[in-house]
């Protein structure tokens, strides 16, 4: 299988765009902040916020990827082990004197940052319950990081409490990863004004099931899905295990050519929207 050529119909039922290449980064920042978010586990979330950000970078994009979920998945990812690290984004957050630069991890993809998590981060739920303006803490201690970057890509646990909603809080846009498999749609209950669009992943165009719920997908929220879909393949946890990226663990493979045209589809919406941000 390949992407689908412009003017083709594609997965989602509609003709296929052809996204320009955007034009060359000539400065940097400010970022746009991108919560990556679903209610539902098991969706892709960590995977796209790997993967896309890793395309922006190649594209010469400033990426930040934040891992802001308790489970650490994203850290794992990028080859960092949760329980080998010393300062988390969790002491970011709770502990004054921390800086970002005594939290940032260097990744192995050039121009892509992450701040990495741990089961640490479970414990400042409970604790900013009591804090004043307590939705508002990340976007507080992201502050100083918005000029160095071009886009900020927050990984969401999935459920909507206080750190899901501290990420929508910060957030220009939201991306929404879903499954192409009709319980994955239930968990769309947080859609808002700042979507930025929903992301079919998962998907197998052999299967009837796939197919049919892609359609219900776009039936139900039009342009606001993605035409770019990731399929489901067995590189994707390959390229988890090895911690990296697709794009740089199978360069040449069809997960890492969808992500790099999602990041083509998503600057261009952004362009259109008249939100550059760097790009």
């Amino acid at each position: 299988m390949t992407e689908p050529q412009a003017g083709e119909l594609g997965p989602t039922g509609r003709p296929y765009p052809a996204f320009p290449d955007p034009e060359p980064i000539l400065e940097h920042g400010p970022a746009r902040i991108i919560a990556v978010c679903n209610q539902k586990g098991g969706v892709g979330k960590t995977t796209t916020t790997i993967n896309l950000g890793a395309a922006l970078a190649e594209r010469g994009h400033r990426v930040l990827l934040v891992d802001f979920d308790p489970q650490g998945a994203l850290s794992v990812g990028l080859g960092i082990q949760p329980h080998d690290i010393d300062s988390t984004v969790y002491n970011l957050l709770m502990e004054r004197g921390i800086t970002p630069q005594d939290v940032l991890y260097k990744t192995s993809v050039n121009g892509m940052d992450l701040l990495p998590s741990n089961i640490d981060l479970s414990g400042a739920e409970v604790q900013l319950v009591h804090e004043v303006g307590r939705e508002y803490v990340l976007g507080g201690v992201l502050q100083p990081l918005v000029a160095e970057y071009d886009v900020v890509m927050i990984d969401c646990q999935p459920s909507l409490g206080l750190l899901t909603i501290n990420a929508l809080a910060c957030a220009n846009g939201v991306i929404i990863p879903l499954e192409c498999e009709y319980f994955a749609m239930r968990g769309v209950a947080l859609l808002m004004e700042t979507i930025d669009g929903l992301l079919a992943t998962m998907y197998d165009s052999r299967t009837l099931h796939t197919r049919e719920v892609l359609a219900s997908i776009v039936n139900g929220f039009g342009d606001k899905v993605f035409h770019t879909v990731i399929n489901r393949t067995v590189r994707f946890p390959d390229a988890t295990v090895a911690g990296e990226p697709i794009t740089s663990f199978d360069s040449g493979s069809m997960g890492a050519n969808s992500y790099r045209e999602l990041a083509k589809e998503v600057l261009e919406r952004w362009r259109q929207a008249g939100d550059d941000h760097g790009g």
